[in-house]
């Protein structure tokens, strides 16, 4: 039993991490192609795409939460392993465990702070500037990606330790 509830934890995560990366790979495309698109308008024919920039915003916001998830799962956050060779592997794991529910936590305050902003934005109906899009409902997205990201760093702080890696006297690579 345990073993299929493991099983369907880490499928479900595969496939929330396709679906995320997905997202961030049509979004960077997208803003890739709305800039080539902007740039040729406004050098060759003087007529950039009116909002451009707003859209960019929006896309780079949801770009940069939806990212957050995969870092954290794939543990690709910049370290510094200086004095990691001090310690023991029992005294990293537990440093590995508190650090993840920091992580967690700091993360957990900054969804909720997130969905409060969202509420205000929502409840005086805020728009951009320029092509008038809602600013709520990217703010709510950017509070659940957030929310998500706690999520992944919980899992990692009860998930499998650390595992240590050639040519290393800690759990992770050397910078």
């Amino acid at each position: 039993m345990k073993d299929n509830a493991r099983a369907l934890r880490h499928r479900l995560a595969g496939a929330c991490e396709i679906v995320l990366a997905a997202i961030a790979g049509s979004l960077l495309f997208a803003m890739m192609t709305l800039t080539f698109v902007d740039v040729v308008l406004r050098y060759f024919f003087d007529s950039p795409i009116t909002g451009g920039f707003e859209v960019t915003e929006m896309m780079m916001a949801v770009l940069i939460f939806a990212g957050l998830p995969l870092v954290s799962r794939h543990n690709e956050h910049v370290t510094i392993d200086a004095f990691d060779r001090f310690f023991s592997f029992a005294a990293r794991r537990a440093l590995h465990v508190l650090i993840h529910l920091v992580c967690a936590a700091a993360l957990g305050g900054m969804a909720w702070l997130l969905w409060r902003k969202a509420a205000g934005f929502a409840e005086i109906g805020d728009v951009t500037q320029t092509l008038k899009f809602a600013i709520a409902p990217f703010v709510y997205l950017m509070a659940l990606l957030t929310l998500a990201t706690a999520v992944v760093h919980v899992a990692a702080a009860f998930g499998d330790p650390p595992v240590e890696r050639a040519g290393t006297d800690s759990g992770v690579a050397p910078l």
